[in-house]
């Protein structure tokens, strides 16, 4: 049987559709998945082995200047791609309107989210087969349910995404060590500088060490603050998500605040703490067999709001996020690992 998965973003979503792959992958005999995805994404479906084609779309990049000669050609060669492919199925697994209409441009019956399931109505307009899928649930057993309801086979009561850490090499660090994924984009959403630190403090006098990964300028500045006078703290260079995949894969364990790379650990099942406070873990967030959420338990939480209102004078981070300490974080995770 032969699918086009088409879900194309985020970062977030498209390791929310993994489940739902290897599910099919276990329960459905000789199956062959396509999977229309963003271009900046397209190495992570690769990733699982039911997923035999990857067809990139540009859609973020052409969406600016559809008029532009050469997006439009990009657009029509991507068209004619889709319509060189006959499927058994072609599954909508992101329910949008952009979504629907790439479903439309495929050959073979659509499926997708019906209009009281998507997160746009208008779009199961597009379905020749729209599904109920009750909403009120986390992203991943949704679409789980869905493939399963599709597909004709019952959700197993096991997560997993299906991806071997073997494909990356372990990097050239000796000892066990762990990952800090400090950066976000919300100053909300940041743990304390100083909680990172003390962590650190307690990590490297257990005799591990700690990487830290960064992907901006500000995000640098802060890794060497958080190193700076530790012995046993490393900053990274400078990498792109494969290369940084191997520090994760072989990680000790993980610690994250709400960001796209903690659904990357998710995915690579690996023991790992990921910290909400202003943002709601509850549909979108990161979830995992080795993944603990520790969310704040503040009357206000989660606000969804990037600025805090109850900081006092002089406060840097939101107080959410005093509940989550440092030892809290270590001992969870040091008996995950004693295990």
């Amino acid at each position: 049987m032969k699918v086009l998965v088409v879900k194309t973003s985020s970062l977030g979503d498209v390791f929310h559709t993994l489940p739902a792959v290897e599910d099919a992958f276990q329960q459905v005999a000789g199956l062959e998945i396509h999977w229309l995805v963003e271009e900046a994404f397209a190495d992570i479906p690769t990733w699982h082995p039911a997923v035999t084609k990857v067809i990139p779309v540009a859609w973020r990049r052409w969406r600016k200047n559809l008029f532009n000669k050469e997006n439009r050609q990009q657009l029509k060669a991507f068209r004619q791609q889709l319509k060189a492919e006959q499927y058994d199925i072609v599954l909508d697994a992101q329910g949008l309107i952009k979504s629907a209409l790439f479903t439309r441009m495929a050959n073979g019956p659509r499926y997708g989210l019906d209009k009281h399931s998507c997160r746009e109505p208008l779009a199961a307009k597009a379905y020749q087969f729209p599904q109920a899928i009750a909403k009120g649930q986390h992203a991943i057993p949704r679409v789980r349910q869905l493939f399963a309801q599709v597909l004709g086979y019952q959700v197993p009561d096991s997560l997993s995404y299906g991806v071997d850490r073997s494909r990356w090499q372990r990097p050239d660090v000796q000892g066990g060590y762990w990952v800090f994924l400090h950066g976000t984009t919300w100053i909300t959403k940041l743990w304390p500088e100083a909680y990172w630190k003390q962590l650190a403090e307690l990590v490297t006098q257990s005799g591990r060490q700690v990487m830290l990964p960064w992907g901006n300028e500000e995000e640098k500045q802060r890794a060497e603050r958080i190193a700076d006078g530790i012995d046993g703290v490393s900053v990274l260079p400078k990498m792109g998500l494969n290369d940084l995949n191997a520090y994760l894969a072989y990680a000790q364990a993980v610690v994250g605040v709400d960001t796209g790379l903690s659904h990357v650990v998710a995915a690579l099942e690996v023991p790992s703490v990921a910290i909400y406070g202003a943002t709601d873990a509850s549909l979108t967030g990161v979830l995992g067999p080795q993944v603990e959420v520790m969310k704040s338990e503040l009357h206000c939480a989660p606000c969804l709001s990037k600025k805090c209102l109850l900081n006092e004078p002089g406060d840097i981070q939101p107080p959410c996020y005093r509940e989550i300490s440092p030892q809290r974080v270590f001992d969870y995770l040091v008996g995950v690992i004693a295990k």
